[in-house]
């Protein structure tokens, strides 16, 4: 993902929107998690992380990504979670859908959840919505198939691609979700808007402290889509 989105989003019009299509999870403080944190206990957790450089850590170094810091404040809850991350950079709905299989079967077992976060480049490359949803369509499909929980973590176009293609890109997640009953986080990024410190410098990607946020923001929903 290369445009300045989150400058874009940060517009006032852009926030209304945000704030309209994608309520604002409250922040769970990952440091103040760890500070209480209690020992993982039961049998490990696999978690599976289909994404793109939202999940491979773009711009931070290893052990720094989202999959990476989600796993630790998992463990710091006593969920003895494992994440295995399959983000791949510049990755499209298209290349997901074409290395889930491989993924899938590359595991000793099938997870217990997939947490998916694809569709921002697509948006970002102004491919189709339709295309879009096809492919995510298939994918959810295939991890219905396997009886592997879903996690969709959604995203929104960014506001100068227009109301035509914001109308046809924003409810693809809410519906699929609601057609495969995903759990769903409506915008993925929606606690970095308006919050340039969390941001690096190409305005997309989030910093460290960024992606704690992020975390911070989605530990109940991951905590709560895996099987009891």
């Amino acid at each position: 993902m290369k445009w300045k989105w989150l400058a874009v989003l940060a517009s006032p019009l852009a926030l209304t929107a945000c704030n309209q299509d994608a309520p604002t999870a409250p922040e769970a403080p990952v440091a103040a998690a760890t500070a209480s944190a209690q020992v993982p206990h039961g049998d490990e957790v696999v978690i599976l992380a289909l994404g793109d450089s939202l999940f491979a850590g773009y711009g931070l170094e290893p052990g720094q990504s989202y999959p990476a810091h989600l796993e630790k404040a998992l463990q710091a809850r006593g969920i003895n979670a494992r994440i295995v991350n399959a983000g791949v950079s510049g990755d499209t709905t298209a290349g997901g859908l074409q290395r889930a299989d491989f993924v899938l079967n590359d595991q000793a077992r099938p997870p217990a959840l997939v947490i998916i976060s694809l569709g921002g480049n697509d948006m970002l490359r102004g491919v189709a919505p339709q295309e879009t949803r096809k492919n995510l369509d298939a994918l959810l499909a295939k991890f219905a198939a396997a009886k592997v929980p879903v996690l969709l973590l959604g995203m929104l176009a960014a506001p100068n691609l227009g109301a035509d293609y914001a109308q046809a890109f924003n409810p693809i997640y809410p519906a699929l979700a609601k057609k495969y009953g995903a759990a769903l986080v409506p915008f993925f990024l929606q606690p970095l808007v308006a919050r340039p410190e969390l941001v690096q410098g190409d305005h997309v990607h989030p910093t460290l402290p960024g992606i704690d946020v992020l975390v911070g923001s989605t530990l109940d929903q991951v905590a709560g889509a895996l099987p009891k």
